[in-house]
């Protein structure tokens, strides 16, 4: 039987949960996707938005990367909540620390990824999650940096600029309608990057709620990461359909 890919679908993957140690002894829940019978091309470490807020690995674009990415694009998925982040994987260890502890956290995933050899990491971050990547995405050895959403709360000017001299690739997906950062002031925001690579998306919002954004969504980031997926299946024979919030 072949389904149309959407919402809830979960395509075939290895599934693993996994924990993550980090520099001040807290141990943060995770799950790690994998493709089902090929070594990964390349790794997504996803971070969440905002906790305070609702934002944990269960985010839907970040949970739906780890139900459909591996199988679509051969991409491994680690997703994970940070410090003091609950969701029904579990509770990390430790509080949220408003941008600052989370360092470690970010250095936790990177340390599993280099512990499982997994290849050619990129950073994927959704609104608080763009913070982290851009404080701290330069202290790791990631192929590039993609942000969704990116309301450059936390990150400052100075540390969005010294990703300037950094041959590393920049990626930055701004919804149309977005409630903290549109395209206009994003193009003013990032200019201190000129190598930085900005989509506009007509009619999107800072949730990328509904199909049609969550697709586009991970267009752009396979075109970044394995374009050689592209264009992404839409159907798909012999999927188990989970029922999960949209």
């Amino acid at each position: 039987m072949t389904f149309e890919i959407r919402g809830p679908v979960q395509l075939p993957a290895r599934r693993e949960d996994v924990e993550l140690v980090t520099a001040d002894d807290l141990t943060l829940v995770g799950e790690l996707a994998l493709p089902l019978k090929r070594p990964p091309v390349a790794t997504l470490v996803t971070l969440h938005p905002l906790p305070t807020a609702g934002g944990c690995m269960d985010s839907h674009i970040i949970r739906k990367a780890a139900a459909r990415l591996p199988a679509q694009a051969d991409l491994a998925v680690l997703r994970f909540n940070t410090r003091g982040t609950s969701s029904p994987r579990g509770t990390s260890g430790g509080a949220f620390d408003g941008g600052a502890a989370e360092q470690f956290d970010v250095a936790a995933a990177m340390d599993l990824v280099h512990d499982r050899g997994l290849p050619r990491p990129w950073l994927l971050g959704w609104s608080f999650g763009t913070e982290l990547a851009l404080k701290y995405g330069r202290d790791h050895d990631v192929e590039g940096v993609i942000l969704l959403s990116p309301p450059l709360h936390r990150a400052t000017d100075a540390e969005v600029a010294a990703w300037a001299g950094d041959p590393r690739r920049m990626v930055i997906l701004v919804p149309e309608l977005d409630d903290y950062l549109r395209p206009d002031e994003a193009r003013r925001r990032f200019a201190s990057v000129p190598h930085a690579t900005l989509i506009a998306v007509d009619g999107g919002r800072h949730l990328w709620v509904g199909e049609s954004q969550t697709r586009r969504v991970f267009t752009e980031i396979v075109a970044a990461v394995n374009p050689d997926a592209l264009p992404l299946a839409i159907t798909w024979a012999e999927v188990s359909a989970r029922s999960s919030a949209g």
